[in-house]
């Protein structure tokens, strides 16, 4: 992976990593519908009135029906699973949860693209299933129902982003990165409006969730999913899943700090299983990555590879 490359990774870890503390503020007075549904059409304004001013106009027409299909699986689906489930959870589980996106990834492509299930990568996802119990096991959140369903919707969020990179790859390989940051967002908007039209009398809007959401559209949505698939078109889907291998230490570093959340040496230990069973299912080799930063700056990295 190239350095500049390499840079928006972090950059992109880090922003991300601050959504569930943003989501965490902002949803129990907003509600999962009018939060996702605010956020995505916030953050498709704010995107389009960025390429309106750089000169830039989306074809969006030719792919509206890709769009739909991304806007659900990749926004409207995982934002709602994710804001619901931190009604229950705090921030910083749900930013350790998020590291097992890469498992399904690897689950995904052994269906829908035949990559071979190695003993090793076996290996990496009974790791991944140990480190997901760990975490819930040894968390100090009480497990009530509502706790158990929050960590389920979770789950079910991070398999809808494993196959993100996949779906994008077959229906909308070469498409611009602004028209499909654009075109997600607003290809979300139709799954979301009934919904949070129907939640809308439940919303007790207050200064800080406002902010919150504001936050969220502009920085961890707008600016965040036009850094994700310019690195998604520049490394491929399962190199840009390695994002999940930093993410969840800034979502679990935002939390502690400005919320205060307990973190155990258990949950810890969690996390320690799911990135390493991640590490086994990508079949990551430490001496590789070393060569490869040792390779020149401007080393091509084909798509998708």
């Amino acid at each position: 992976m190239r350095r500049k490359d390499l840079l928006i990774l972090i950059i992109l870890a880090a922003v991300w990593g601050s959504s569930y503390l943003f989501i965490r503020i902002a949803v129990p007075a907003l509600g999962p519908f009018p939060l996702v549904a605010a956020r995505v059409a916030i953050a498709a304004v704010v995107l389009w009135l960025g390429m309106r001013a750089l000169g830039q106009r989306p074809r969006l027409r030719p792919y509206w029906r890709q769009l739909l299909v991304l806007g659900a699986i990749n926004a409207a689906i995982p934002f709602t699973l994710i804001s619901a489930a931190e009604l229950h959870i705090t921030a910083s589980l749900a930013a350790m949860l998020t590291a097992t996106t890469p498992l399904w990834s690897a689950i995904f492509s052994a269906i829908w693209l035949g990559e071979r299930l190695t003993a090793r990568r076996v290996a990496g996802l009974l790791l991944g299933v140990a480190g997901v119990a760990i975490l819930v096991g040894w968390s100090p959140i009480a497990m009530t129902r509502g706790t158990m369903l929050g960590i389920l919707a979770l789950l079910g969020a991070t398999c809808a982003y494993g196959s993100v990179g996949i779906y994008t790859g077959r229906a909308l390989a070469g498409v611009p990165s602004p028209t499909l940051a654009l075109g997600q967002q607003i290809g979300a908007i139709p799954w979301l409006i009934v919904p949070a039209l129907w939640s809308a009398p439940r919303v007790h809007a207050t200064t800080a969730a406002v902010l919150a959401l504001l936050a969220l559209a502009v920085v961890c949505t707008a600016i965040a999913y036009l850094l994700f698939f310019r690195l998604l078109a520049s490394v491929g889907p399962t190199k840009s899943t390695t994002v999940t291998y930093i993410m969840p230490v800034f979502g679990t570093a935002w939390g502690a700090l400005f919320l205060r959340e307990p973190l155990t040496w258990g949950m810890l230990a969690g996390l320690a299983f799911v990135l390493g069973s991640v590490v086994l299912v990508n079949e990551v080799r430490v001496g590789a990555l070393l060569a490869r930063r040792r390779a020149p700056a401007d080393e091509k990295v084909t798509a998708y590879s």
